[in-house]
């Protein structure tokens, strides 16, 4: 009796998400932005999530002129795929609405090339590859052993040695990519205007101002104060309730 009462809130879940999510879509469709984003809201509320979703929520908040809504929606969706084109696009357009232009500092040497590599594809993507190689790598053992043709014996061991390095790459670059996933908080600034300072105080000297949309990096949290750094290497503390973190 419990199991499938269970099962009957899933189905009711999964129904009222799909329902939210198609009301919102008509509503936008209609030019009823807020309804729209209400509407989308309430399904994130079922606990249901998608790059779709995040992404037409975004386009809600732009259309409404809503500039960090917008842009922290389009960060969502980029968090569940980050080579989606749409939402890379439209990202663009909401960040020029933006007050603030922070510079981006490109990394150079070893870094560079080991992120511009690993970030080709996203962790979890890594071991779906990692997986393939396994499999590969297992298929070509088994074809050593079984074979008796020396020529053939020679292709498979010949082919596990080069699998098992490309395994070992996939494995590694699945783990940097995690680390750098779990390591990495986005936030996006909600304030209209806010003052960063140098240390976590209000009577701090300021160091900067920053505007609504603006994105920023999390790294100490000190009370209400959370550390933050931009894109141009530049840091300070901030009110924690000015921001809001993608990931959380």
């Amino acid at each position: 009796m419990k199991n499938i009462f269970y099962i009957l809130l899933l189905i009711t879940q999964v129904f009222y998400a799909q329902t939210g999510f198609e009301k919102g879509n008509l509503l936008y469709q209609n030019g009823e932005y807020a309804e729209a984003a209400k509407a989308y809201e309430s399904v994130l509320e079922a606990n249901k999530e998608s790059v779709e979703l995040y992404f037409n929520l975004g386009n809600c908040y732009y259309k409404l002129n809503q500039t960090a809504p917008a842009i922290y929606n389009y960060e969502k969706a980029l968090v569940l795929d980050p080579s989606d084109k749409d939402v890379l696009n439209n990202i663009k357009f909401a960040q020029k609405q933006t007050i603030d232009e922070i510079k981006v500092v490109p990394k150079v040497g070893f870094e560079k090339l080991l992120r511009d590599f690993t970030g080709i594809y996203p962790f979890d993507t890594w071991a779906w590859i990692t997986i393939v190689f396994a499999f590969l790598f297992l298929s070509f053992f088994m074809g050593y052993y079984f074979y008796q043709t020396v020529i053939v014996k020679r292709i498979f061991f010949v082919g596990m040695f080069v699998i098992l390095l490309l395994l070992v790459m996939s494995i590694s670059a699945a783990f940097f990519e995690k680390s750098h996933f779990d390591n990495e908080r986005p936030a996006i600034v909600f304030a209209e205007s806010v003052d960063v300072r140098s240390e976590p105080q209000s009577a701090s000297a300021t160091t900067f101002v920053l505007h609504a949309g603006t994105k920023v990096y999390v790294g100490e949290i000190l009370g209400a104060w959370k550390k933050i750094q931009l894109t141009d290497g530049t840091e300070g503390w901030i009110d924690a309730r000015a921001i809001k973190e993608v990931k959380d």
